[in-house]
């Protein structure tokens, strides 16, 4: 994940650069929960895609089937970007059917907590202390991952490929994105795609043309600054480099500065009581401290292997990156799986998932370190 070189990438690359990033991508998730996005999930990663999965049919859980197009955007508007700054090049080859269960481990643990890590921090941003845990959790997966990386693991390198294997992503993207703006049904509406939620975060929506424009730009922004929160607290532990954390903590302040703007800052745990005694979960949330912190520990450890966030994912696939993309096909899978088989939140088979999955995770860290020849 290097900066940026070059005359023309120079603002990109410094330090500023990529605080104005930050600051853009944490106002616009802020302002597309003012459009109409799900409460705390102005943009989010893993449950955007959770949600395109169920639009898709991939899962049937009702309230959280739309075909939301951030996604494609994001992956078009990194496409846009390595196109203008000669930056596309298609590459593939590295241990792709490990990407792929990494990435089907990495959304099962976020839909665990219930957020990647953008969201982790649009939580918090919003007031969910519950995020607390989720982050905490996030950064010891994180550290695990960086002590593999020291001890040698390795997916191997990537090669350059023909063009149209760098093109696939972003022509499925462009598909997915053509589905979201013109919104064809193929059947009855109750039992063929696109399937849409009438109630729960699939119903909230802002516009699907601003939300088009927000995606691109954060695609395109994004891709200029490697922006990562992944590998912004990665490069802290190995480097004790604070260059992609310091975007990172402008994407929090940026979210919650607006969200206090907005009124949509809510502190607590819980937001309260109702009028029948009910507890009123913040939204999208659950208090079960050590799912939360375990189902982030899982994501955090996925993503550190296999080189970065859920975000990042999408942007290098818009790069032409191919394992890139086979793990952001993981990610769509796991979003089914997690919802057909009852891995969701404090669902009956999450705790199980999460001990599994760290169980696997930590088996390919350990199996995947690169043994040194011995010296003659």
């Amino acid at each position: 994940m290097g900066r940026p070189k070059g005359s023309c990438n120079a603002l990109f690359a410094t330090l500023a650069g990529v605080i104005v990033v930050g600051v853009v991508i944490g106002g616009l998730a802020a302002t597309l929960q003012k459009l109409g996005n799900p409460a705390n999930m102005g943009v989010c990663v893993a449950c955007f895609t959770r949600d395109i999965a169920g639009a898709l049919g991939l899962h049937r859980a009702a309230i959280v089937q739309y075909l939301r197009p951030e996604i494609p955007a994001f992956c078009l508007g990194s496409f846009l970007a390595a196109l203008m700054f000669r930056e596309f090049r298609p590459r593939t080859g590295s241990s792709p059917v490990v990407r792929f269960i990494l990435g089907m481990f990495a959304m099962i643990g976020a839909l665990v907590f219930l957020g990647c890590p953008w969201r982790a921090m649009l939580r918090l941003a919003g007031g969910d202390w519950n995020a607390l845990l989720g982050l905490a959790g996030l950064t010891v997966g994180i550290a695990a991952g960086v002590q593999l990386l020291k001890a040698g693991f390795s997916l191997g390198r990537s090669y350059p490929t023909r063009p149209v294997a760098g093109l696939a992503m972003p022509f499925l993207m462009l598909v997915l994105l053509l589905l979201a703006i013109l919104n064809p049904q193929f059947g009855e509406e109750e039992t063929a795609a696109l399937f849409r939620s009438t109630k729960g975060p699939g119903a909230a929506a802002a516009p699907v043309v601003l939300s088009t424009l927000f995606g691109l730009v954060i695609g395109f922004l994004a891709q200029r600054t490697r922006f990562c929160t992944v590998g912004g607290i990665r490069d802290m532990i190995l480097m004790r480099d604070f260059h992609l954390l310091s975007g990172v903590v402008a994407f929090l302040v940026a979210a919650f500065v607006l969200n206090l703007a907005y009124g949509q800052f809510h502190p607590g745990f819980v937001l309260g009581t109702s009028e029948a005694g009910e507890v009123i979960k913040q939204p999208a949330s659950h208090t079960n401290a050590w799912l939360n912190l375990g189902g982030m520990i899982l994501a955090g450890l996925s993503f550190t292997l296999a080189g970065g966030c859920p975000g990042r994912q999408v942007f290098l696939s818009g790069e032409g990156d191919g394992d890139a993309a086979v793990f952001v096909l993981g990610m769509l899978t796991g979003a089914a799986v997690a919802h057909n088989f009852l891995m969701v939140a404090t669902q009956p088979t999450a705790p199980y998932i999460v001990v599994i999955g760290l169980i696997v995770v930590c088996i390919i860290g350990l199996a995947g370190r690169e043994r040194l020849s011995p010296a003659r």
